[in-house]
């Protein structure tokens, strides 16, 4: 399966709370913090979300 790093670059402050949940399921706290995830379709729905607040690149 196909892995891909998320990176978190913007902060949560003033975003919607399903947004700064999105954040917190996938595991991104700081910034500039990376993680990394299968590429499943229900971790790409949730990246997709808040896609203007990380980058992504693949593994």
């Amino acid at each position: 399966m196909a892995k891909i790093k998320v990176k978190k670059v913007k902060s949560a402050i003033n975003r919607t709370k399903n947004q700064k949940l999105i954040l917190k399921a996938l595991g991104l706290k700081k910034i500039g913090q990376v993680v990394e995830h299968n590429a499943t379709p229900n971790i790409l729905g949730m990246v997709k979300k808040v896609e203007h607040l990380v980058s992504v690149e693949e593994a």
